[in-house]
């Protein structure tokens, strides 16, 4: 029997939504793929063909929430009349499209985003971050900097962002001002890095 794409939609996205409650319930490292199959009503084998780990699941509900940012950015976020400004706008509209994961997003994002990890074109992080970068870049070239950056200030930039992205998965301050200034911080350490490097 041949299933349907729109079939197919549906399962995945039953899947996506069976993750979201076990990890919002049972947490990162309780949650299993059996777990979320059982959940998700299909068979373990049936999971694998759609995600074939519970961090690609994870990685798949971060791009997605990342990607609806992004857009939203696209449509109307480049209005501040600054780099800075709409960086952080950039940054701080992916983490707020990210909300109703933290209690899970940390521990999942360790091994998503892991600095240890080489670099692959399949690794679902690897794919995160190319495509928030090359809006990072798009963005840049919208103020007025064109020119290929270096690797060393994509690096820059990455590290900032995987820290801001840390500390807010964990920031318990009010508002979370906390990471509100962490994150304006990152992102005036890194305009002024980019005609430094």
């Amino acid at each position: 029997m041949r299933i349907t794409g729109e079939a197919k939609n549906e399962t995945r996205q039953r899947i996506l939504e069976a993750a979201i409650t076990l990890f919002a319930a049972d947490g990162w490292h309780n949650t299993t793929t059996r777990g979320i199959a059982v959940a998700a009503k299909i068979a373990t084998g049936t999971l694998f063909n759609y995600f074939p780990t519970k961090e690609a699941i994870a990685a798949t509900l971060v791009a997605d929430a990342l990607q609806r940012a992004n857009e939203e950015f696209r449509a109307g976020g480049r209005d501040s009349g600054s780099l800075e400004g709409d960086l952080f706008t950039l940054v701080w509209s992916g983490l707020s499209n990210l909300r109703e994961f933290r209690k899970f997003i940390a521990p999942a994002c360790e091994t998503i985003f892991s600095p240890l990890a080489r670099p692959s074109t399949v690794s679902p992080g690897d794919a995160i971050r190319v495509d928030h970068l090359e809006l990072v870049d798009e963005t840049i070239t919208f103020h007025g900097l064109p020119g290929t950056r270096s690797a060393l200030a994509i690096q820059i930039y990455w590290t900032l962002y995987l820290g801001v992205f840390a500390f807010w998965a964990a920031d318990e301050s009010p508002g979370q001002e906390d990471t509100l200034a962490l994150l304006h911080q990152s992102i005036k350490l890194f305009v002024e890095s980019l005609t430094e490097v």
